[in-house]
Parts: structure tokens; C-alpha cells; sequence
């Protein structure tokens, strides 16, 4: 399978899991996208097309990290799950406790779990 094909395949899972799912007021999405080098979450709330909260690896590594000691932190589940925490801590500052989990069309392994269970941990219901 080349590589368009793999994003071609990605997008449709995309398309099909929007289909279902939709973040609103009351329960907005918390939508998660992972690059080579990087790892990204937000809130959004799809009925007025807002973006509520978002973090990503970077401004955890920039800023130290809680588990680097003042180090920048590689792009690894640790951080990842770091970033779930986060999030969780953003969205419960905006008195936001219930979301939707939306994976993008990755699969629920890896990096995009350390995710989920960081912001589980963090409070957020899923």
C-alpha cells in the first residue's frame, strides 16, 4: 500500500467516524492528530465552530514538562501522556468535565491511548 493510499484510507475513516460523532456545548470533541515529531489535542465545539482548548508537545516540551526535570522531552507515549493531562487541566479550568473522544482515524493504540488514558487521569470523562 503506497502512501496515498494510506492517506486516502485515513481520510475516509475520518470522514465516516465526523459522520457520527459531533461535539457540542454540553459535550464538546476532543480531537487528537499526531505527526512524526509531534503529538496535538483539542477542544472544539463543533456547533459554533469554535476551538475551546488546545496543547500540543511542543509548548509541554518548551516549557520543561513535568516529568523532563527542565529537559526537552522527546516525542514518546510518556509525552503523550502528558499532553492528555494537559488538556484535561485546560478543559477543567473552563469547567468542561465530559467530551468525545474522536481518535482522527488513527487507531486506539500507542500514542493516541496514552492520550486517552492522560486525560482520563487528568478528570475528563469520556
Amino acid at each position: 500500500m503506497n502512501f496515498m493510499n494510506k492517506l486516502q484510507s485515513r481520510k475516509k475513516r475520518i470522514r465516516r467516524t465526523r459522520a457520527k460523532i459531533s461535539g457540542t456545548i454540553e459535550r464538546p470533541r476532543l480531537c487528537v492528530f499526531r505527526s512524526l515529531q509531534h503529538v496535538y489535542a483539542q477542544i472544539v465545539d463543533d456547533e459554533n465552530g469554535k476551538i475551546i482548548a488546545s496543547i500540543d508537545s511542543r509548548k509541554i516540551s518548551a516549557k520543561g514538562g513535568s516529568a523532563s526535570g527542565g529537559k526537552a522531552v522527546k516525542n514518546d507515549i510518556g509525552m503523550a501522556a502528558l499532553v492528555g493531562e494537559e488538556i484535561a487541566k485546560l478543559s477543567i479550568a473552563k469547567k468542561i468535565s465530559k467530551v468525545v473522544f474522536d481518535k482522527r482515524g488513527y487507531k486506539y493504540h500507542g500514542k493516541v491511548k496514552a492520550i486517552a488514558e492522560g486525560a482520563r487521569k487528568g478528570g475528563l470523562v469520556f
